[in-house]
Parts: structure tokens; sequence; C-alpha cells
């Protein structure tokens, strides 16, 4: 090469090519700070007013009253374990059958591409009609407000998310593994329950992570169908789970509306507790986001 082609080569923010390159890693770094700024200030913001009262007695103590000292949201952290548990026990095994059938039985049917255009559309479904779905077919219908009910809301907007990533993970099973199976003569069911459910399993995991996280910190539905309760789910005895159907059927404590509840009130008490509440919910649904991705990033390179 000779002197003036070397000289064409060499990197220098006077060409516009260099220059253009140069602006927009500059622009893209800029706007990644900014993506992350949001995110950091309200994880310091919780941690700073939150962390005092996230003591061992905030997880097993009631609600305070106003005015009073001490107290915590014990029953609104079981509350929320055990709604999101029925929405899990409802959307999984719904979300995970309707992708088998749209991926293994009946990809290419009418039913198929209808539940594919519904489960897009309930994406992007606003919380609070979930909420509102299910206290007219709920609550309504039972004549009160209950952890059921609540549990069929998040219900809604879990199953999408499950249905979607599964339908995915179930599309990235290598084909040779069920033409290796239906050579063997397994028949279709059997190919589905040895093969592919095992091997798209991790990424399944990974959906119902994801939409569990979504699920718990949602408010709105919870404001139609759990309402509150400054009870234990057993009021004869504070225990941590449930003791029969009846408690189930009565309103329920939540960490996102007694966040909601707290925030607002003039109470410093309960305004401080509000902060705490937070942040464990926050801590939860990151926890919650991090195993999902890291199950995500392990299962990436599966062919």
């Amino acid at each position: 090469l000779s002197a003036v082609d070397l000289k064409d080569l060499e990197w220098s923010l006077r060409q516009p090519r260099s220059l253009f390159s140069y602006a927009m890693s500059m622009l893209t770094g800029a706007a990644t700070i900014a993506a992350l700024l949001p995110l950091f200030s309200v994880l310091y913001l919780l941690v700073k007013k939150g962390i005092a009262g996230l003591t061992f007695t905030a997880f097993t103590d009631l609600p305070p009253a106003a005015m009073s000292q001490g107290g915590g949201f014990g029953n609104a952290m079981v509350g929320t374990l055990v709604i999101v548990a029925i929405a899990t026990l409802i959307s999984v095994p719904v979300g995970i059958f309707a992708a088998i059938y749209i991926t293994e039985f009946g990809p290419d049917t009418q039913t198929a591409k209808a539940v594919r255009f519904a489960a897009k559309v309930l994406t992007g479904l606003p919380s609070i009609l979930a909420g509102v779905f299910a206290f007219a077919t709920v609550v309504v219908v039972t004549g009160g407000f209950s952890a059921p009910a609540a549990g069929i809301a998040l219900a809604l907007l879990m199953v999408p998310t499950i249905l979607l990533t599964a339908e995915e993970a179930i599309k990235r099973v290598p084909p040779r593994m069920r033409e290796a199976a239906v050579g063997m003569g397994a028949t279709p069911t059997q190919v589905v329950i040895r093969v592919v459910l095992p091997t798209a399993l991790p990424r399944i995991v990974t959906g119902v992570m994801l939409a569990i996280a979504r699920a718990a910190g949602e408010t709105a539905p919870l404001l139609f169908t759990a309402l509150f309760s400054d009870f234990w789910m057993s009021r004869t005895t504070p225990d941590f789970l449930p003791k029969t159907m009846g408690d189930l059927m009565k309103p329920t404590a939540s960490l996102a509306v007694m966040i909601y509840n707290f925030s607002g009130s003039p109470f410093e008490n309960q305004i401080a507790m509000a902060w705490s509440a937070a942040l464990a919910l926050v801590t939860i649904v990151l926890l919650t986001n991090i195993v999902g991705q890291t199950l995500a990033k392990r299962t990436s390179n599966i062919k």
C-alpha cells in the first residue's frame, strides 16, 4: 500500500464517517444512562426511605394503626403470595396447554391464529380492565371481595406472557429431536410429553417467572377484587397460611394495595411503612426478574 492509502485508512474525527460513528456511540451511551437513571433513582429513594423500617418484625406484624409505633406488613406479604399463587395455578396450565396446541397440533388453523392474535392483544390490556372483568364475573357473583377474584384478575395478565413465551420455547426445540422420537414409534402426545416439554422447560419457566414478576406488582386489579384487610387471612390466630376456604373468600391484604393506601395517609408512621413495603415489593420483583433472566441466559444456546 502506498503512503496515501495508509493515510486514508487512519481513524480521524475529521473524516465524516468516523465523526458520525463517534457521535452515534456517544448518543447511544447517553441514552443508556438516561434509561438507567430513573431505575437507580427509584432504588436509591426506596432504600433511603424504606430500609429503616425493614426489620424482622415488619414481616410478621400487622399494619400499624394511625400514630402508633411499630407494626409491619406480614399479612400483606402473605396475601400477595397467596394471590400470586392462585394466579399462577390458573395461568400456567392455560398458557402452556394453549402454546402446545398452537405449535404442535394446530399451528396453521384458524383457531391458532385467533389465539395468537388474542394473546398479543392481551399483552397490552390495561390492568384495571382485568380488575373490572374479575369484579363483574367473580366479586359480583360471589358477593364479596376475595383472593380467588384477585387471582383470576392477575391470571388474565399472566396468560399472554406465559403463552407467547412457551410458544417460542417450543418452536426452538430442534426438529431432529421430534423426528427421532417419531422414528422410534412415539405418538404425537408422547413426543410432546417426553421430548418437547422437557427440552423447552427452562425457557417456559423463564416466561412464568417474568409473568409472576409483573403480576406481583399490580395494584389496580386488586383494588377491584381483593380490596384490603388489616387482619391475617386466618382471623383467629396470626397464622401465615389460611386454614379454611372461608378465609380465602374474604377481603385480602396485599403489598401493592397497602402501599397505595398508606402512601396517601396523613400519618408519618403509615407513610414510613409504605416505603418499607415498597422496598420489599420491589426487591421481590427484581429477584424474580433476575432469576428469569438468568434462566433465559443459560438456555440461550439451546438450538
